[in-house]
């Protein structure tokens, strides 16, 4: 089936015949459905601090920075902000010229409120010889959106969200970038110093140096610490290949193979190769002017406190359990802190001879481990915390997305559609073994966790393959506990008009 043309192509993208082979054979068989113990709540895999504890916490967070441990924020930042002025591209393409849906209107109301609208301002000014307020008022529009999208202009259509302009301030507009930045600073600088990492496609990489090299500087004075900020893109080698409806090998009009990216779960392959103790992973689009910052900080602490004292203890039993020197109440005393703290249930775990449990112990204790924060559920679109049955047959905490769960099933739609909580991408997660080495985190990837889409190119139906992703599958055999944190840390913004919500004034 592969020629040699195809084995060339495959070969200079680090992929395998034995990896193509697999991925064809996935789309034939498809992805089972995760079986569903519970949606997670409060009591039941989701813990809510009260003020003493939280308080206990953040101190525990504070001493474990001042050990001189290495901490890095980690923000995928590759997506481009296409998606975000769909409604824009679709007035700019309408067979109408004024404003005329309650979108468009909302946009043009409040023009002056965008964090961009000076520099668009005077890209009308160059290319219209007009500013937007003129332009508005001869009913030309359009002329105000192209020079928005396109690339004669600020080129919004084309830029990632990381470089867009979000926020005003009285010192100047910032992008999600900058604001990035500042939280490095305030939650997750160590020694002096904040390590914040950017995954970031290779066309926009140049903008991002260029960006960090223009702002670096100011930040590092305002905040007096100094930043060593570093980028990564997409391997090549974690693309996938489309397939046609009959599950063949798509191609392209020349006879290529095509291949597609394979989602923010290729990414465990860029977080894996981050040298870090700690490491917060949050997405770019959700930040806050600074006068809302307070409660992000707080419970960035929090959740990486409560990581901090979790870890120790695994840390302990796991050392505990080399000596060999343990009783049976010191045994009794680790299950319940896998099944109470960690949240990892195994049904059947009277039945294990002492060998085999301190076997079962260990594997369950020296894993990578991630706390979740997660808000009370307000609609938005997106995966939830769930107990679901893993492979082993044990019973844990995972992050879903709809895709993965069985429509068909009334009892889990049930648990899905009025499950209480979200989960909102607000991760803090400890890497290294109690040994300190680095885990391998592609060996802790549940591979059946993938998922099939449909996609066409050129007008062509083709079958696209994602792999497990970032923070579902691709961190499934993790040690995950879920933390309920306020609705004020969760601010993402989907369409341009987000921007105008109080939370991004």
């Amino acid at each position: 089936m592969l020629s040699q043309e195809d084995l060339k192509q495959i070969a200079a993208k680090g992929i395998t015949p034995e990896q193509i082979d697999a991925q064809l054979k996935e789309f034939e068989t498809g992805f089972p459905f995760l079986r569903l113990e519970a949606a997670a709540a409060i009591g039941n895999g989701i813990v809510a601090p009260d003020e003493e504890e939280r308080s206990a916490y953040i101190k525990a967070w504070d001493d474990y920075k001042a050990q001189g441990k290495k901490i890095v924020k980690f923000v995928p930042a590759s997506g481009a902000a296409s998606r975000m002025f769909k409604d824009m591209f679709a007035f700019l393409s309408a067979d109408y010229d004024v404003p005329t849906t309650a979108f468009e209107k909302n946009y043009f109301d409040h023009i002056h409120q965008f964090a961009f609208f000076e520099p668009l301002d005077d890209k009308c000014k160059e290319n219209e010889g007009k500013g937007i307020d003129q332009l508005m008022e001869e009913g030309n529009f359009k002329a105000v959106v192209a020079n928005m999208l396109n690339a004669t202009g600020l080129n919004y259509g084309q830029l990632p969200k990381g470089l867009l302009l979000f926020h005003n301030y009285q010192e100047g507009p910032r992008t999600p970038m900058e604001e990035h930045l500042v939280e490095g600073a305030l939650y997750a600088a160590s020694n002096g110093e904040a390590n914040v990492h950017f995954t970031v496609s290779h066309e926009h990489m140049q903008l991002f140096e260029q960006k960090v090299k223009d702002k670096k500087d100011g930040y590092a004075g305002k905040y007096g610490i100094q930043y060593n900020i570093s980028f990564s893109e997409q391997k090549p080698s974690t693309d996938t290949v489309a397939a046609n409806p009959d599950n063949t090998p798509f191609r392209t009009e020349d006879g290529e193979l095509l291949f597609r990216p394979g989602g923010h779960g290729a990414l465990i392959e860029n977080l894996n190769e981050i040298d870090a103790d700690v490491i917060f992973i949050k997405n770019i689009d959700n930040v806050v002017p600074d006068r809302l910052k307070d409660d992000t900080v707080t419970y960035k602490q929090l959740i990486a406190g409560i990581l901090v004292t979790l870890q120790k203890k695994a840390y302990d039993y796991l050392r505990l359990l080399d000596t060999g020197k343990y009783d049976h109440e010191q045994l009794e005393e680790i299950i319940r802190f896998v099944q109470r703290d960690l949240c990892c249930r195994k049904t059947d775990i009277k039945l294990l001879e002492d060998a085999e449990l301190v076997i079962y112990l260990r594997k369950k204790l020296n894993r990578p481990m991630r706390v979740c924060g997660v808000v009370k559920n307000v609609g938005e679109p997106g995966g939830g915390p769930f107990l679901t049955y893993n492979q082993d047959g044990t019973i844990s905490l995972q992050i879903l997305e709809s895709s993965q769960i069985d429509k068909s099933n009334e009892a889990y739609q049930k648990m899905f559609t009025e499950g209480t909580h979200f989960n909102p991408v607000d991760l803090v997660c400890a890497v290294k073994d109690y040994q300190g080495q680095a885990f391998n985190l592609p060996e802790f990837v549940d591979k059946t966790t993938g998922f099939i889409s449909s996609k066409s190119k050129n007008g062509k139906e083709l079958k696209a393959l994602e792999l497990p992703g970032l923070w579902n599958g691709a961190m499934s055999d993790w040690n995950t506990v879920f933390v309920e944190v306020p609705l004020s840390t969760f601010n993402p913004v989907k369409t341009v008009n987000d921007l105008l919500r109080e939370q991004h004034q």
